[in-house]
């Protein structure tokens, strides 16, 4: 029996001290990213910001809504994911700031409502080109660098599309692209588990961020009055389910699919 058991962190104590976390999608203010990166300098962590739209502004703002009041470490990082050489370029500035990378969540993703019929190859290309391959080339860089350190925390998010095939907003092209990244990351958890790597997955459902605006108020009211908990969720909600993959809280959690959907997909 191996007798060396996790610590976990006292009450109050931040549960991401010193660590260095890369969120991947995190610029809008509105996005699940974004809260994720202001939940985790809240505890403690050293931030950087990845964002296909990240410029000069974009860094003074995120600098200013996620370090706001806190004594963080943030930067941020321009990176288009789809392309495999912008991710490990990513990577690297980030070693170049901080040092080190710990955890990497990955909050980038495209949505496209259109029936399969109405779908083009273009749509197509589009939607799995940043949700599914630009996850796999930001994990592949990330990985890189945990396999020489021989520990490290991914976090993919995906969505209930992928479970129920199709989501309120999603067509097949998205809900497929999400059900690539949770196989993606369960074979990330089984081929890199033995040197200490976790990964798991978030599938989120009815968050209040860009993605509902094209909801009528009518039919947001239909969608609620069916979700258990008789409400939306909030992007911090889904932050939470990240900090506490992200932390030691859950050093024996991988490959798994956490849901956070308020009840509205019970399976």
């Amino acid at each position: 029996m191996n007798a060396s058991l996790p610590t976990l962190a006292p009450a109050g104590t931040a549960l991401l001290s010193n660590q260095v976390c890369m969120i991947i999608g995190a610029a809008s203010p509105r996005g699940i990213g974004h809260a994720t990166a202001r939940l985790f300098a809240e505890h403690g962590a050293k931030i950087a910001v990845v964002d296909v739209a990240m410029d000069d502004a974009v860094r003074e703002d995120i600098r200013k809504t996620i370090g706001d009041g806190l004594e963080a470490n943030i930067i941020g990082v321009k990176c288009d994911i789809q392309n495999p050489v912008d991710c490990d370029r990513a990577v690297s500035e980030v070693l170049r700031e901080f040092g080190g990378l710990d955890c990497m969540v990955n909050c980038a993703g495209l949505v496209r409502s259109q029936g399969m019929l109405s779908i083009s190859e273009a749509d197509y290309d589009l939607v799995l080109g940043v949700n599914l391959k630009g996850t796999f080339n930001i994990c592949k860089s990330a990985l890189n660098v945990f396999k020489e350190k021989g520990r490290g925390s991914i976090i993919n998010l995906a969505s209930v599309a992928a479970q129920r095939g199709g989501g309120l907003v999603g067509g097949a092209h998205y809900a497929a692209s999400k059900g690539g990244v949770v196989s993606l990351t369960r074979t990330i958890a089984r081929e890199f588990g033995p040197i200490g790597i976790r990964a798991n997955v978030v599938c989120p459902s009815m968050i209040e961020t860009s993605m509902l605006d094209g909801l009528s108020p009518e039919r947001y009211r239909e969608i609620v009055a069916n979700v258990p908990l008789q409400r939306a969720g909030h992007p911090l909600d889904v932050a939470g389910a990240c900090l506490f993959l992200a932390s030691g809280l859950s050093a024996y959690v991988t490959g798994a699919t956490i849901d956070v959907n308020g009840g509205s997909h019970i399976h």
